[in-house]
């Protein structure tokens, strides 16, 4: 029944019902009611008037994730303007790479202005040409707040006074320091959502009011959203999954959201399962890397009286799915409630908004066991025993959700049948508008996206395999870099989710070679001689390939992507230029 996104704030701005909890660790929790949440984005748009802020002028929200940052994100919707939240620079980036990607999106995009913290603001002003709003902000807010509080109270006393009166009252009251000219259609641009990534940052998904809309009304019907759901997310607000899933579909759908920052996530996973709990959660989604997490990182101690029995679905998504993360998470917290068909996979990507698919609620994904060999060198996923020699366990991400096709095409762009792998193409109702102000960029061929990730179809059901451009061919395989680093990452002396994979191109051999660079908590040469042979011996047994190069470094080497991902190809550029 929206029109816009901005619906969901105007016609539930007299509810008392908690719209954010915000959580931290060893710190009262802070519940924010719909009507306050209504004034303070009110609040926030009016401030970002006064700060010049125009109709259509496109704004970058750095902030580190927290309540501000929310309400300048939907006081930027209700000002006009378009939003799109970015990552601050925290110790995980290049601070080289990420001031030049944001000085360079800064002037593609024409961006307006840059809200951020108040310790970031001074150096980031020295490298780009906009203004960088941080105090001010939030200042002009709350003066602004205060002002419409005490109009509220004289319209309400002005309205007891005659009938004439009361008629006045109902009319907006016309102040320039808080009165929003806001005027938004469904065909309008409502956000951008920027790739993760470390380089590319500038190239901003464009999506509308009714991309986002119609998304969150089909995906709700697949997740089976109900009155009595709640969200309970961790999930970073510039990563698509942490944006559509964790933070708007809540707030138009009226039901609660539990946040968290990453960052205090990351440091005590613990915390989302307390706020589980404590809130009754039934709705989470996850990254794969995030199940491994939580199984190795949460200590006994911190579970003691916690139940996820109000769990309804851990929603897997925005990473390959692995069977063994799941099964991990399943045998370490099953004591807590956690059920096989509460493990749910969903496929998604920013260019349709968020899910392309999603498997069905009350029941475990489905699993294809394949055999491993056929998939990399004949690509098609053959069928075979769990007890086959090159049996390969792939889990699905189940079908379409509704208003949405895929199809899996091949070289030539053509169709291929069931159990084939190629590229993944869709078509759906929430498709992008455009890359922002790049026109030089087409997305679409002969009406399909083509999404870069290869995977098939089998009954229905969407397989993703991995990325089409980190696809590696060695001795005319096909060999997939992650599930060479799930090997890696088990080697003990490895820092866990510390590995890279990447193919290196050998002019000798007439095809790539596999390198694996490896963080080791250790400077041992005889530990890391030891570790290195481990290595090459789990991927030999374990694959069907053969390592050509391990490279040990200390922490903090491998470059991550501003999601906290290891940055394949820049990874890959350094250990090429170190290499000579």
């Amino acid at each position: 029944s929206f029109h816009t996104l901005l619906d969901a704030i105007t016609l539930q701005a007299d509810s008392d019902e908690p719209a954010i909890i915000y959580v931290k660790t060893e710190r009262p929790s802070i519940t924010i009611t719909r009507q306050e949440f209504a004034q303070h984005v009110r609040a926030t748009a009016a401030a970002l008037r006064q700060l010049g802020i125009r109709p259509r002028d496109l704004v970058i929200i750095a902030h580190t994730q927290n309540l501000e940052s929310i309400y300048a994100f939907w006081g930027a919707l209700l000002a006009g303007a378009i939003p799109a939240m970015f990552p601050t620079l925290t110790e995980k980036l290049d601070p080289a790479v990420y001031m030049d990607n944001l000085a360079e999106l800064v002037s593609f995009s024409d961006v307006k202005a840059i809200l951020t913290t108040g310790e970031f603001a001074p150096q980031l002003a020295e490298r780009v040409t906009c203004p960088v709003i941080s105090e001010q902000l939030s200042v002009i807010s709350y003066q602004l707040s205060v002002i419409s509080n005490q109009l509220s109270v004289i319209s309400e006393q002005l309205s007891v006074i005659s009938n004439q009166l009361s008629v006045i009252s109902e009319q907006p009251i016309h102040n320039s320091q808080f009165t929003i000219h806001n005027s938004q259609f469904p065909d309008d641009i409502a956000f951008l959502q920027h790739s993760s990534g470390t380089t590319g940052l500038q190239k901003g998904v464009a999506l509308s009011h009714r991309a986002a809309l119609n998304q969150i009304a089909s995906y709700s019907d697949a997740i089976g959203l109900n009155e009595q759901d709640v969200i309970v997310s961790w999930l970073p607000l510039y990563h698509d999954m942490g944006l559509i899933a964790g933070f708007l579909l809540p707030l138009v759908q009226g039901v609660p959201l539990v946040l968290m920052s990453p960052f205090d996530w990351a440091k005590h996973p613990a915390l989302l399962f307390r706020a589980i709990h404590e809130y009754r959660g039934t709705l989470c989604w996850l990254p794969n890397f995030a199940y491994n997490h939580c199984a190795r990182r949460v200590r006994q101690r911190d579970l003691e009286q916690v139940s996820l029995a109000s769990m309804r679905l851990f929603i897997n998504c925005s990473e390959p799915v692995r069977h063994d993360s799941h099964q991990l998470f399943l045998e370490r917290f099953a004591a807590q409630g956690v059920q096989p068909e509460m493990l749910s996979v969903s496929y998604a990507m920013a260019e349709n908004t968020f899910a392309v698919t999603q498997t069905p609620p009350s029941q475990p994904a489905r699993l294809d066991v394949v055999d491993g060999v056929a998939l990399a060198q004949e690509r098609v996923a053959k069928p075979v025993a769990a007890n086959h020699p090159d049996a390969l366990t792939l889990v699905s991400c189940g079908p379409p959700i509704a208003g949405t096709a895929v199809t899996i095409l091949n070289a030539q762009n053509y169709p291929l049948p069931d159990q084939q792998v190629g590229e993944i193409a869709i078509q759906s109702e929430y498709m992008l508008t455009e890359y922002y102000k790049r026109a030089d960029l087409r997305p679409f061929r002969n009406g399909w996206f083509l999404t870069g990730d290869r995977g098939y179809i089998a009954d229905g059901e969407v397989f993703v395999i991995g990325r089409s451009k980190d696809l590696i061919i060695n001795a005319g395989k096909n060999v997939y870099p992650q599930d060479i680093e799930a090997i890696v990452n088990t080697v003990p002396g490895v820092h866990a989710g510390r590995a890279v994979v990447f193919g290196v191109p050998d002019a000798r051999e007439g095809t790539e070679l596999i390198a694996v660079v490896a963080e080791v908590e250790t400077d041992d040469p005889a530990q890391r001689k030891a570790i290195n042979k481990a290595i090459r011996q789990a991927v030999a047994r374990q694959s069907m390939v053969s390592v050509s190069y391990v490279t040990l470094v200390d922490a903090r080497w491998l470059i991550k992507t501003s999601s906290g991902k290891i940055a394949r190809a820049a990874n890959r550029k350094k250990w090429l230029t170190e290499k000579g």
